[in-house]
């Protein structure tokens, strides 16, 4: 069975669980597929605002599609988020980011 699989496979028993969220959203970039990828991590931050690591991904897939300002608000946003959860690391990936971008 393919990561992919097993991830699905678990999420049906845990369909809210975030990192397992996460960790497929990554997968689907592996593959190129930025639209699943997409919405996972958007249905994610809908219900997890404070899942800080996505909002790098969904920026950097954002930036890659061309969709420049919403990479811009994204990434706003998870600076914002990790600024609340202390999350220095995080924030200081978004920070650089959004200055690579602007």
């Amino acid at each position: 069975m393919d990561r992919i699989a097993r991830i699905k496979e678990i999420l049906k028993d845990s369909p809210d669980d975030s990192f397992l969220k996460h960790a497929l959203a990554l997968e689907y970039i592996k593959l190129n597929n930025d639209t699943d990828a997409r919405q996972l991590f958007e249905e994610l931050l809908s219900h997890e605002p404070g899942y800080v690591g996505s909002y790098y991904h969904l920026g950097k897939l954002l930036e890659r599609v061309g969709e420049t300002e919403q990479a811009i608000s994204v990434y706003q946003k998870g600076i914002e988020m990790a600024k609340t959860a202390k999350e220095k690391h995080a924030m200081n990936e978004l920070l650089a980011a959004l200055d690579d971008l602007i």
